[in-house]
């Protein structure tokens, strides 16, 4: 009997991974998310398992669920949203089921973040104008956030911000940001990314809170920074002509030369 740690995706029920899919059709009990993952992601259980929603459970119930199918000898689908090495509370159950003896895998998902950069049409990395990305939200009920991880201090090295589980707090997040990035910085949120419902709004730190009256205030991620409007950047030397790489040697002097050979 094993675990599998499922990340099912940001919402998309075709941004499955294969290797999640196949986990879940060879699983008899299945353990999901329901708050953040569409129903369409169970049509690939098996006929008759047993599908359970955590979302009202209390980690020790979670437990409960997987002991009773460990003791039957029955594999669990573990599903959350996103990817599961972030933000994912899988941790503490991993560190239960290692107590318990319960084997388990882990299967990575797509993460939100890169989900609403597609939406977007955007690349978070470019030449010579940022080549970072940061991950991180602002403190909450679930969680407080070490003392060195602000947003201040991510916001002085002008990388691009993924800002996850905040909108709700999003006047404290532009005052945080606007002295290292500027008022006319460029602000990207989406809701809900790759579900049918998806809504985005683009603006800048300035006017982004009026942008955004009367929308959601959570199932969003707000992105920050240069490259979410950027048009004059330097192109990458990956595909240049004249750079010299190991798929592509420009001389017969080339230290590449024979590698294709």
């Amino acid at each position: 009997m094993t675990v599998h740690f499922i990340g099912a995706g940001p919402g998309a029920p075709d941004l499955l991974t294969l290797r999640g899919r196949d986990r879940i059709a060879g699983s008899p009990v299945c353990l999901y998310a329901g708050s953040l993952i569409p129903t369409a992601m169970l049509d690939h259980c098996p006929p008759g398992a047993r599908i359970v929603n955590t979302a009202p459970l209390s980690l020790d119930q979670i437990i409960a669920e997987i002991q009773t199918a460990h003791d039957a000898g029955q594999d669990v689908a573990r599903l959350h949203s996103g990817d599961l090495s972030i933000w994912s509370a899988m941790g503490e159950q991993l560190r239960r089921l290692r107590a318990l003896d319960i084997p388990f895998t882990i299967t990575p998902g797509v993460p939100a973040f890169a989900a609403a950069a597609a939406a977007l049409e955007v690349e978070l990395t470019l030449p010579e104008l940022v080549q970072s990305v940061v991950l991180t939200r602002t403190p909450g009920r679930a969680s407080t956030m070490p003392a060195a991880e602000t947003l201040t201090a991510f916001a002085a090295t002008g990388a691009t911000l993924a800002i996850h589980l905040s909108v709700h707090n999003l006047a404290q997040v532009v005052a945080d940001l606007t002295p290292s990035y500027g008022p006319e910085c460029p602000v990207a949120i989406v809701w809900r990314a790759s579900w049918p419902d998806q809504q985005i709004e683009r603006a800048t730190l300035a006017t982004i809170a009026q942008a955004i009256e009367g929308k959601p205030d959570r199932t969003a991620l707000i992105l920050v920074g240069k490259a979410l409007a950027a048009e004059n950047f330097v192109e990458s030397s990956l595909y240049a002509t004249g750079y010299d790489r190991r798929f592509r040697p420009q001389s017969a002097d080339s230290k590449f030369a024979g590698d294709l050979a």
